[in-house]
């Protein structure tokens, strides 16, 4: 018997037994930590759009008062000449 065949017939053991592996408590420790890493996640996620929203809202105000694509009008003029 090769060692992965070992490695095999042992989890085929633990997942075929009656008793549960995890203790119990710490299961209520994951679950915990799970939910609040989703919560984390979520938040960091709402973040995310809102300060792109914000960004993107930001700009068109910007575009619309400085109109960047106007080319801005000469200070100078041009010199008079006589013919």
């Amino acid at each position: 018997m090769s060692q992965y065949e070992r490695k095999e017939e042992a989890i085929r053991r633990i997942l075929e037994g009656a008793t549960s592996a995890v203790p119990p408590e710490l299961l209520d420790d994951a679950v915990r930590r799970g939910s609040r890493a989703l919560r984390r996640r979520t938040a960091v996620r709402r973040a995310f759009w809102t300060l792109l929203f914000v960004a993107a809202v930001a700009f068109v105000v910007w575009a619309s008062v400085a109109r960047p694509w106007v080319e801005p009008p000469t200070d100078t003029t041009p010199p008079l000449t006589r013919w």
